[in-house]
């Protein structure tokens, strides 16, 4: 009986000692994924001056606003509670008051349809700053640039299939509005009695004129359409800079330059779920834009994709000059989007927000097929390499025409019913079109498409009053 005891005792011993020296093997020699784990727990039990922070943010964003709006951490505070901001026609404390016969916005390009996969990924979105995170001007290995994201960038780029990359230079702007001016002071003649000529081709973004003309350089002048200046004037000996605008804002049209010129490529809507991606964008000077990339447009971050290194390093000089570089908080958001955003190589954020665009277009172009009073501009189907079939564009906005003579401006006939758009003359084409935004939240869209409906309806001879 003793000897059985000591035979057994000694088995449990063997077995004791051989777990302990496998546990031991697995953590110290193996993958440490145990300890990493086990690293991850303990940090996340030993939170200190993150968890005031934290709990604030989740107690805003835990403010439903009913749905039709959102409060905001720097927002109004009203008897110590953050204030809800209210989409379109909503009011009251809590965004529940519908005002009857509200106009439906669609003025503005606000972006504002991508929130709901971005709530869907707050924990992996969500940015918490230390009150010393990137005190310096400068970062570590470059000035004013996250090498980081630019990395970042490049994947993305790479993933969507839209722009070449490799052996190009990036510069980060502040939004797409600020690098689009810098194009043009690099790409100008540096003789003033021969300024360059700045031409875009209609309907084109209005910023371009705006800008240049604001700028009143007497390296450059904007002279207008470019196949209305190309009529009158030989490129010959002629210095022009070009603004291509590909996918068109705001007809969705992918375009390539008209003149022989130097070119601005505006890809700011160049992404999958606005237009089918042939093939990468290679040209000399490419503009992105975060806003209508994520939908982040109050991150004002935008990016510029150079060949030659002389333009490069002007764009460069013409962004620290306006500003020392881009804020380090704005890079640091913008990385962890798009560590998201390029998740399972861009599957599923691309197909969430071309599948919101696509059940707009559609809902859409049923309202106009039964109008002969309005129409919209004419889409056709493309090979997309990122989704691997053909599909439809699915542009940014309604470019709309009034079809009847008597409609010359269109965007007073629009507003007569309830429907506030941009005017044709803001893009410098005729007024008999008018642009409407498709962008905008889940609760402005249904009610331009309600209003669109009324208005066919009424058209129709189906409603007495509007």
């Amino acid at each position: 009986m003793n000897k059985m005891k000591k035979y057994y005792y000694g088995i449990c011993f063997l077995i004791s000692v051989a777990i302990n020296i496998l546990f031991s093997t697995y953590l110290y020699v193996g993958d440490g994924r145990w300890g990493e784990n086990n690293q991850e727990i303990s940090c996340r039990s030993s939170l200190t001056w993150s968890e005031k922070a934290a709990s604030e943010a989740e107690a805003v964003a835990a403010i439903s606003c009913s749905g039709h709006g959102r409060a905001f951490l720097d927002g109004s505070i009203s008897y110590g509670q953050p204030v809800c901001e209210c989409y379109g026609c909503y009011g009251g404390t809590d965004c529940s008051e519908l005002s009857p016969g509200c106009a439906a916005d669609a003025n503005s390009g606000d972006p504002i349809y991508l929130e709901p996969f971005w709530m869907q990924n707050a924990a992996d979105t969500t940015v918490v700053i230390s009150g010393w995170h990137r005190m310096s001007y400068e970062y570590d290995d470059d000035p004013m640039m996250s090498t980081e994201l630019d990395k970042y960038i490049r994947k993305l780029h790479s993933i969507a299939g839209n722009a070449i990359t490799q052996d190009r230079y990036i510069v980060f702007g502040v939004g797409s509005s600020q690098l689009l001016s810098a194009a043009v002071y690099a790409l100008s003649s540096e003789i003033s009695s021969s300024p360059s000529n700045v031409l875009a081709s209609i309907p084109f973004y209005h910023l371009y004129k705006d800008q240049t003309r604001f700028f009143n350089s007497e390296n450059f002048l904007f002279r207008g359409d470019t196949s209305s200046w190309k009529s009158n004037n030989s490129t010959d000996n002629m210095d022009v800079i070009e603004f291509v605008t590909s996918p068109t804002n705001p007809g969705g049209e992918l375009k390539k330059a008209v003149l022989g010129g130097k070119t601005i490529y505006d890809h700011a809507y160049f992404w999958p779920q606005f237009t089918p991606i042939p093939g990468p964008s290679d040209h000399d000077l490419m503009i992105f834009s975060l806003s209508k990339l994520t939908g982040h447009a109050g991150t004002r971050f935008g990016w510029a994709i150079i060949k030659d290194k002389d333009v490069y390093e002007k764009v460069l000089n013409y962004i620290y000059l306006a500003n020392a570089g881009i804020s380090k908080d704005t890079q640091l958001r913008v990385l962890k989007v798009l560590k998201v955003a390029i998740k399972e190589d861009g599957k599923p954020f691309f197909e969430f927000a071309y599948n919101k665009m696509k059940d707009r277009w559609d809902r859409l172009a049923f309202v106009f097929s039964n109008s002969t009073r309005f129409s919209i501009q004419q889409r056709h189907p493309l090979h997309c390499n990122f989704f691997h079939e053909s599909r439809l564009p699915s542009p940014a906005y309604a470019w709309v025409r009034c079809e009847r003579d008597e409609d010359e401006d269109c965007r007073v006939v629009l507003e007569a019913g309830r429907i506030i758009g941009q005017s044709g003359s803001t893009f410098s084409a005729k007024d008999r079109y008018a642009r409407l935004s498709l962008i905008k939240s889940q609760d402005d869209f249904e009610l331009l498409l309600q209003r669109l409906t009324e208005l066919v309806s009424f058209e129709n001879g189906n409603m007495e009053t509007m």
